[in-house]
């Protein structure tokens, strides 16, 4: 932790994923069906990871086992939650997209007491549920009757990050532990969503279509540099500074994006949205939190194992989802 060059990735990091969110608005705008939006964000990420993986000289695994984990992975974590969220923010703004995709820590947290037995409940991280569902509950305006924002689009959002909470707690219980590198369950994890989803679009969205050069600019962009290099600057980070510090990258993407929403697409942002956000990222926070001797001594990294930490699984929880 005394060597902070790690500092401008971090930052970096969370622009990338804070910033996710307003190239969906422009692409879900222009016209992008949302699964065929979620179809390029993964077909550009897959592309992305497989140079990397061709520089590092990763191989894909021929386990059949690893290959049936990163399906249940990749349908979670991309496939499913990308094509929500897409849909979400035909909509709700770009804003409140960012403050539901805050909750992922509390859905993780969730998720984790029933797939990881080595969870458990405090009174410090159930106080912290207890105030990021009270802060979701704020930004719906449910003393409007759930007026604060549109339910539909909003409750897809939400189902989107029930999917990360998920997928991260699966990840740690079955994927995140092999001995296959980073880079190739990220490689198998990506190109899979993306079969997944090339073979749900036709079906659902029908042919697809390519918009005008400004949305098709945001949909490389929020592939190859969101869903693809991304995922290699956050490895990176959590080598330099663990898993927990590069998992509070969460708490900044919705600052991002909540910037991005007001200052380009000129989104209101009204005083219950930063109530409810103050909320579910103080929650988030809380329920983030291990504490005492044991919380840090699980933070040493694991010689030769990339990403990995003594005592936990490599990549534990510190993917954010955006």
């Amino acid at each position: 932790m005394r060597n902070v060059r790690w500092v401008p990735s971090f930052l970096v990091l969370s622009l990338i994923w804070g910033s996710s969110f307003l190239f969906i608005k422009v692409a879900v705008t222009a016209g992008v069906e949302p699964v065929w939006l979620a179809f390029w964000r993964c077909a550009f990420g897959a592309a992305a990871l497989a140079v990397c993986c061709l520089v590092l000289r990763a191989p894909l695994s021929r386990d059949r086992v690893a290959w049936g984990h990163a399906f249940v992975v990749a349908a979670l974590l991309n496939a499913v939650p990308f094509t929500l969220f897409a849909y979400g923010q035909t909509q709700v703004t770009t804003v409140l997209a960012g403050v539901f995709n805050a909750t992922t820590p509390l859905t993780t947290f969730v998720f984790a007491l029933v797939l990881v037995p080595a969870e458990r409940p405090t009174a410090r991280r159930l106080a912290g549920l207890v105030a990021g569902f009270a802060g979701v509950l704020v930004v719906l305006g449910v003393w409007d009757g759930l007026a604060g924002a549109p339910l539909l689009g909003s409750l897809a959002c939400l189902g989107g990050t029930l999917c990360y909470g998920a997928g991260f707690a699966y990840t740690r219980r079955f994927l995140s532990g092999r001995a296959e590198s980073a880079a190739t369950l990220s490689l198998m994890q990506i190109g899979t969503a993306t079969l997944q989803l090339a073979l749900v679009a036709p079906l659902v969205d029908g042919a697809p279509g390519w918009p005008g050069p400004q949305a098709a600019f945001g949909l490389v962009a929020l592939g190859a540099v969101g869903t693809g290099v991304a995922y290699i600057m956050n490895l990176r980070i959590i080598q330099a500074a663990g898993p927990t510090v590069a998992a509070s990258v969460t708490y900044l993407v919705p600052l991002w994006s909540t910037l991005f929403g007001a200052v380009l697409l000129g989104e209101p942002v009204g005083p219950a949205t930063l109530v409810g956000a103050a909320l579910v990222i103080g929650g988030a926070m809380l329920t983030a939190a291990r504490g005492g001797r044991r919380g840090a001594a699980t933070e040493r990294i694991v010689p030769g194992r990339p990403g990995g930490r003594a005592g936990r699984p490599a990549l534990d929880d510190a993917t954010s989802a955006h």
